[in-house]
């Protein structure tokens, strides 16, 4: 995968300019993000709640900024807040995220202890179509400053959005899924989305639901396999 980067690296925010206003982040895009510029999630879920990066503020009922545990080891990405995750604030709360309880409860994982769960993008596109570029670019420099405050050992992209949001990998999910990267000092898996799974019930062999079945044990076993290292 591309745009590898470094997110042990000394933070950038130590030597930004004496000038340089924190407090302006949510204001303009035009503003980066820089890394290292949040000391903890609290404020930079303030951030998001104000912000104007994009014109998907416009838009929201409410900012969808995370679920689940700051300090899990796993992290999972979305593409974005659909209607019931923007009426709730929270990621993964429809259908998709019921999909997504049951995918994690199967190899023991607990969604309030063992993950934390996030987007893209922080606010809802309309009529849930993908993100653009640009909204991702607005909106990536909070989901970097996630990754780094959480500290995550996996990070599980779900679906092709999530996937080229974070890393830039432009192959489709079915070309990759499953495949476990290093990225950004830690192990990355695209994964499908649950919505996806949705739409394609069958459990046969070989079906999308029969290798999320696969993709989620293969999980499991390399957290476990991290664990035991420590």
């Amino acid at each position: 995968m591309t745009d590898q980067i470094d997110l042990f690296a000394a933070p950038d925010a130590a030597s930004l300019p004496d000038d340089f206003d924190i407090e302006a982040i949510p204001t303009s895009s035009a503003i980066a993000i820089p890394t290292g510029v949040y000391d903890n999630l609290e404020t930079l879920t303030r951030h998001c709640n104000s912000c104007q990066r994009c014109g998907l503020a416009g838009g929201r009922t409410n900012v969808v900024v995370s679920r689940g545990n700051p300090q899990a080891h796993i992290m999972i990405v979305g593409e974005g807040p659909g209607q019931q995750e923007d009426e709730q604030g929270l990621p993964f709360v429809g259908k998709s995220g019921q999909l997504l309880e049951k995918i994690l409860a199967a190899v023991r994982f607990d969604t309030e202890k063992d993950v934390y769960i996030c987007n893209v993008v922080k606010c809802r596109p309309p009529g849930n179509r993908t993100p653009t570029a640009d909204e991702s670019s607005a909106c990536k420099g909070y989901l970097m400053e996630q990754i780094r405050l959480v500290d995550p050992k996996i990070i599980l992209m779900t679906g092709a959005t999530a996937m080229k949001g974070l890393t830039g990998e432009k192959r489709g999910i079915t070309k990759v899924r499953g495949q476990w990267v290093e990225w950004a000092g830690r192990w990355c898996m695209p994964i499908f989305h649950p919505a996806y799974l949705l739409r394609n019930q069958s459990r046969e062999k070989g079906s999308p639901k029969w290798l999320m079945w696969q993709d989620i044990q293969a999980v499991r076993a390399k957290l476990d396999e991290l664990l035991a290292v420590e």
